[in-house]
């Protein structure tokens, strides 16, 4: 055979084969790929299938009460894909009886008529005869319609109670594309208790609809709410629950036949917290006696935390099921950003860093030393002050406990460069500082500890100076902790140098019984086996008791008559120019046999000892006073936007103030030093986040979407 026609024959050959390829592949895609979707254009009764989510776990405090949970929500939702088609087979059925024809005899082929107009006629008509009818956002409608068809359906209200849902269901079968359904809607009965530690929910949106799904004809997708915050992000998949459907029958117009099969959703498991919603209750109610502030209650015992609370906060119940463009811009334009979780954000720590650089010069077996204060300590030309010497004095040679009840800043100073860099950055990290403890929360920050290995990444360039471990000791500077952080180590003090990983989930148990999250303690790391002698750490502790208990200790505020209490204060310098400061207060009690550690924070307080002692104060001794059997109140909570307006003092009761000798420090004495050494302390706020998770916005309603009559929807037009 000649080659010309040799060649002719394989393209021949090539075309038949790519021709039965493309007729195999159409084959393919009408028989399997779009096989349910052909189906459903045949006249006649048709089964769909509706999927529903899973019914979300509860979460309970540690004596099972209810913080977030499920109430029985009544819904209206549109098929606006099944709606749009049982008016075009009406629309062709009227066609057909319509006399009237193009000028050539052909019939007359009317154009698509918006999706708003059609259910305002359809479905929003015959409901208002009933008085069932509610305005809704036609923009919404339409942009839903336009990217979702029928797949996922339009949610037209919730705003029902039963009666109102009793007569939509005799209604229903009449209106094609109508569904009502009875879902589980998160509900937290206690408002704005523990908002930071639950966090809330987010609307699930078009990309968190799986592909497989899409590509399904006659399917709803109905999609689970998603956490953002809080608990409900971290424990999110474990508190959303198996998915369920149901398989429904309708006729050719659209009506609903009966359901024919079903599985029912499961529930997601049951997360319990360690938080004791008592404590927490007194614990945010202490905390409104400040402006801006956060605060932190742990077991010392096990690392469990019994409270944790931030002010300004704000009500979770406002996200579900979405919020109102109102408030959500009240949240947003808020001078103090309400959804901030202050208690794990970092803060200059001030004094309270006093009591980690006693550990850590325990570590090295420095805690009996003595070291001299003069009232100062130079460090070339530059000159570190003590508080005291603003008065015009000194506290000469100190021990570790006489330097921590009268937090003398010259004795930590030349302690810290006892230790070296080195020994600083590793003692406090092994105390859980310059890392994040762990905590299940989003959006934890792990402080700054100069010279340790996140210090040296972001400055390496940079060594650290014998100024800057003066700084570190005093926690001033650079250096950053955050509440829950300083509450750790306040723990770790207390119950005699065990440090235990800080614990929020006590347990979680899924719907079989399987548990996810066992209630037993981590220990990061005992002092006392690192080589840390008791009776140094006891040296540790009978400072902060002095510091409380004994004329000229800073703590004096923090003291509760009938029982032993336990502190350190600490005033941290914020910003120079504006004269902001952090007061801090870090106590546990009893003192010989310790169960709670606290820690105090309140922004542009003046003093630590005066402003955060008062309130550790009635914190202890609303807590001490249960056990001794008194009874604490609970009571949903109302969100407080906060202020940060300053605070001299916090005022006791004048028996309680009586027997207090007030002093301390004021944190302006490092000011100078780091002006002259050139050392710019970082801005805590820049640190915090600037951008929060972004809600489901509740569409206003608009006037294309009110229910006043308007003009009827033509195939003709």
């Amino acid at each position: 055979m000649e080659p010309r026609l040799r060649l002719r024959l394989y393209l021949l050959t090539a075309l038949v084969l790519v021709g039965f390829g493309a007729l195999l592949t159409r084959l393919y895609e009408f028989q399997i790929l779009k096989q349910d979707f052909y189906k459903g254009q045949v006249p006649g009764n048709r089964q769909i299938t509706v999927r529903e989510p899973g019914i979300r776990g509860t979460i309970k405090d540690r004596k099972g009460i209810e913080l977030a949970r499920n109430r029985r929500n009544y819904e209206v939702s549109f098929n606006l894909g099944e709606i749009q088609q049982a008016y075009r087979l009406q629309r062709d059925a009227d066609s057909k009886s319509d006399t009237t024809t193009r000028e050539d005899g052909s019939a007359r082929n009317a154009p698509e008529t918006d999706i708003v107009d059609i259910v305002k006629e359809r479905i929003i008509q015959p409901l208002k005869s009933f008085g069932l009818e509610r305005n809704f956002n036609a923009k919404a409608l339409r942009s839903h319609y336009k990217t979702h068809g029928g797949l996922v359906p339009f949610t037209y209200t919730t705003d029902i109670d039963y009666d109102q849902f009793a007569r939509f269901a005799e209604r229903s079968p009449e209106l094609p594309g109508v569904y009502l359904n009875v879902r589980p809607q998160r509900e937290y009965p206690y408002q704005a208790l523990a908002c930071h530690i639950l966090g809330y929910l987010r609307q699930w949106s078009k990309g968190d609809i799986p592909e497989d799904a899409i590509r399904e004809y006659g399917y709803q997708y109905i999609g689970e709410d998603k956490g953002v915050a809080g608990v409900e992000a971290t424990l999110d998949d474990m508190l959303r629950g198996p998915e369920g459907w149901t398989a429904i029958s309708k006729s050719e117009k659209g009506k609903v036949l009966g359901v024919f099969d079903r599985l029912d959703p499961g529930v997601g498991a049951e997360v319990t917290l360690t938080i004791d919603a008592e404590i927490q209750y007194l614990l945010s109610k202490v905390l409104r006696r400040a402006g801006t502030a956060s605060g932190v209650v742990m077991d010392v015992r096990t690392g469990e935390i019994l409270a944790m609370a931030s002010i300004p906060d704000y009500n979770p119940n406002d996200f579900i099921p979405s919020i109102s463009k109102q408030r959500n811009e009240e949240y947003e334009k808020a001078k103090i950003k309400p959804l901030i979780d202050r208690a794990i954000s970092p803060f200059p720590p001030g004094s309270t860093f006093k009591i980690p650089t006693s550990l850590v010069g325990a570590m090295k077996g420095l805690a009996t030393r003595t070291y001299n204060c003069n009232g100062y300590v130079p460090y070339g030309n530059t000159k570190v002050r003590c508080w005291i010497a603003a008065k015009g004095g000194s506290h000469g040679g100190l021990s570790l406990s006489k330097a921590i009840q009268q937090s003398c800043n010259p004795y930590f100073m030349q302690l810290a460069n006892s230790v070296g860099p080195k020994g600083m950055a590793e003692g406090f990290r092994m105390l859980g500082l310059g890392e994040k403890t762990g905590i299940p929360l989003p959006g934890e920050y792990a402080g700054t500890v100069i010279g340790s290995r996140e210090w040296q990444r972001k400055n390496p360039n940079e060594r650290p100076t014998p100024v800057n471990m003066a700084f570190l000791s005093i926690g001033q500077g650079n250096s950053l902790a955050t509440p829950l952080q300083l509450c750790a180590v306040t723990a770790c003090v207390a119950n005699g140098g065990r440090y235990y990983h800080p614990r929020l989930i006590k347990k979680a148990v899924d719907r079989n019984g399987t548990v996810l999250v066992e209630d037993s303690p981590r220990l990061k790391v005992d002092l006392v086996k690192e080589g840390v002698k008791p009776s140094d750490l006891e040296l540790v502790r009978k400072g902060m008791w002095m510091a409380v208990n004994v004329p000229g200790g800073t703590a004096g505020r923090a003291k509760i008559p009938g029982y032993e209490v336990a502190g350190k204060t600490g005033t941290a310098q914020v910003n120079p120019v504006l004269k902001l400061h952090n007061a801090w207060t870090i106590a546990f009690a009893p003192f010989e046999q310790p169960r709670y550690a606290v820690c105090m924070l309140v922004e542009n307080g003046k003093s630590g000892g005066a402003v955060c002692g008062p309130l550790v104060h009635l914190l202890l001794r609303g807590i001490l006073a249960r056990d001794e059997g008194k009874h604490l109140p609970l009571q949903p909570l109302e969100p407080v936007v906060g202020n940060m307006d300053p605070i001299e003092e916090i005022l006791l009761p004048e028996d309680v103030l009586a027997s207090i000798d007030v002093t301390g420090e004021t944190g302006d004495e490092a000011a100078d030093a780091a002006a002259a050494a050139g050392i710019v302390p970082e801005d805590p706020t820049q640190a915090q986040p600037s951008v929060t998770p972004q809600p489901t916005i509740t569409p206003e309603i608009d006037e294309e979407g009110t229910v006043a009559p308007r003009r009827k929807p033509s195939s003709n037009r």
